[in-house]
């Protein structure tokens, strides 16, 4: 595993086991130091469940402790790294644990980051002789990206989708970036939170998979803001092309009812895709990439439009639509491989995924049937051999009739049941689409960003004197800008007397249009104004001046004087 993934998983895992009513304690390598020696380690386990610090540590003080709880549920003591620990001291801690076994029963977790010969090369004999062991392994990285993908993506609770670009960043993102989970987590979170943060009508998510039906929610909980969704829907872009008219109450509930209903297709006949292609290792990722691709899809239907003959059960690679989706070929090809008793079991897995889509159960169903009652009839001989028979034909025997039948029917649920979300009406409201916005939060320029925005700071501060200001600098900037803004009539050396004398006299001297006013008005307002301009302490303009310039140091954008010349300072970022 990767050092990122597992940092939370023995923690992780303890709160799991505490949940469960077991009695933990986390136990680093620092914890079975030679330093310490067995009483230290002892001091330190009863300080994890006593919770307090006794100088003399006995294993009797935790005897009574456990047997005061009443409870049958174990001890599990959970070493993270146990081939950093002393393996004198991890010995003689085993062997103390096995003498009170009768009255304390301890389940040891042990972390082992090499071999699982480690444990009997550390270990001394009698410390060996008192473990029964058990080992396990946690899932490689991609099995479990793909087990969180199905948990996130693809479950009928969670509506929430992503568009096909995202997906392929996402994927390419996990394998050619670090590889770990932690970061295909991240991206999924932030992909979530970019939704609802930008996408106005995606609180209504919330309301898609709730019991009751979606027509009797937008009644009674949208009714006083019915026009405002309308509106928004309407700016849609799914909802702009002329087959699209004006979005209304009725079409947008049943267009939701139907968004949902084909959005439960398309995942089921991913998962179906899944089953079919464990057995060739396809990544789940690669096949959910490949399955939001709208123009696959179109040129796999005007393919099949174009050659009537196209459905004769062979999934060939001459459609353009079936070419392109690498993944899927390999999925279903293997299908036609498939040994009877293999076919037969990924046939009991698509009906468990289809079970609440009638149309695709009922026709996995037909060809179980079939399947079983040839091998009624075969009585241990061949399947198609029987079947052949039983047809009283002297037709040419094809063990692979069935497999025939199972890709004729995958290929089916990948053109009439497999629409991409991209292409439905109102998508927009569940599916995230904006890779961009991804790829900042990601990957990022932060150094360009943070460049942008000390240029273009009134985007944020939307204050008056900034968006009237023209090309003219106020007081009332912040110093961090306007040091960097003067700094752009500079090349890549900036004279610190001359960028100071500059700054000052942006604070000190009041503005253009301020100076010639006041010659024109004498009110004391105006007057007192002037007298604040003119009284400014050059220390605290000193005192501005650096520390907006070690705030633009801090952020990478300039490099601090040198002995050699102290006088200037050098811009290390040039551009946008």
């Amino acid at each position: 595993m990767e050092f990122v993934d597992d940092q939370l998983t023995f923690e992780e895992l303890g709160n799991h086991l505490k949940s469960s009513g077991c009695h933990v304690a986390n136990m680093s390598s620092l914890d079975f130091s030679a330093k310490n020696g067995i009483g230290g380690c002892l001091t330190r386990l009863l300080r994890k469940f006593l919770k307090v610090t006794l100088d003399d540590a006995d294993m009797s003080i935790l005897a009574s402790w456990y047997c005061g709880h009443m409870e049958c549920t174990p001890v599990v003591l959970i070493i993270e790294d146990m081939e950093r620990c002393c393996a004198s001291v991890l010995s003689n801690f085993i062997l103390m644990l096995s003498k009170w076994v009768v009255k304390i029963p301890v389940i040891l977790l042990m972390g082992v980051a090499t071999t699982f010969d480690a444990p009997g090369n550390m270990l001394s004999s009698n410390a060996l002789l008192c473990l029964r062991t058990c080992k396990f392994v946690l899932g490689s990285p991609t099995q479990r990206m793909d087990a969180i993908a199905e948990a996130v993506l693809l479950r009928p609770c969670s509506w929430f989708s992503v568009g096909h670009k995202v997906a392929l960043f996402m994927r390419d993102y996990f394998l050619k970036h670090d590889g770990t989970l932690t970061s295909f987590i991240r991206a999924l979170k932030i992909a979530c939170m970019e939704h609802f943060s930008s996408e106005a009508l995606s609180f209504l998510l919330k309301d898609i998979d709730a019991e009751d039906d979606f027509q009797e929610i937008w009644k009674e909980k949208h009714a006083f803001i019915q026009d405002m969704v309308l509106k928004y829907s309407s700016e849609l872009l799914s909802c702009r092309s002329d087959n699209v008219g004006a979005p209304t109450s009725e079409n947008l509930v049943q267009a939701i009812g139907e968004l949902k209903r084909l959005h439960q297709r398309w995942a089921t006949v991913v998962k179906c895709l899944q089953e079919a292609g464990k057995l060739q290792r396809v990544r789940l990722l690669d096949l959910y990439s490949e399955a939001l691709d709208p123009d696959v899809h179109r040129s796999m239907i005007s393919d099949n439009q174009g050659e009537s003959s196209s459905r004769n059960g062979s999934f060939s690679s001459q459609h353009g639509g079936f070419s392109k989706r690498t993944s899927t070929f390999k999925a279903v090809h293997k299908v036609r491989d498939l040994p009877s008793a293999a076919l037969s079991e990924l046939l009991n897995s698509w009906e468990r995924h289809a079970v609440d889509i009638c149309e695709i159960r009922d026709k996995v169903k037909e060809l179980q049937v079939l399947m079983n009652s040839e091998d009624t009839k075969s009585s241990g001989n061949d399947l198609v051999n029987v079947s052949m028979r039983s047809r009283g034909t002297d037709a040419p025997k094809d063990p692979k009739v069935l497999n025939k039948k199972a890709v004729a029917l995958i290929e089916w649920m990948l053109q009439d049941q497999m629409k991409p979300i991209e292409s439905f009406p109102f998508h927009e409201i569940l599916c995230f689409k904006t890779v961009e916005k991804l790829q900042t939060a990601l990957l990022g320029d932060p150094r360009k960003r943070i460049q942008a925005d000390l240029l273009g700071f009134q985007k944020y501060l939307h204050c008056n004197c900034c968006s009237t200001r023209g090309s003219r600098l106020l007081p009332s900037l912040h110093d961090t800008s306007i040091l960097y803004i003067l700094a752009q009539e500079h090349g890549d050396i900036i004279n610190v007397h001359d960028w100071f004398q500059s700054f000052k006299a942006i604070h000190v001297n009041p503005p253009t249009k301020s100076r010639s006013k006041s010659k024109h008005s004498s009110t004391p307002k105006k007057k007192k104004d002037i007298e604040h301009f003119n009284n400014h302490s050059e220390a605290a303009i000193q005192a501005r001046f650096c520390k907006a310039i070690s705030e633009l140091q801090v952020t990478g954008l300039l490099r601090m004087p040198t002995k050699r010349r102290p006088d200037f300072v050098q811009r290390v970022a040039f551009g946008l």
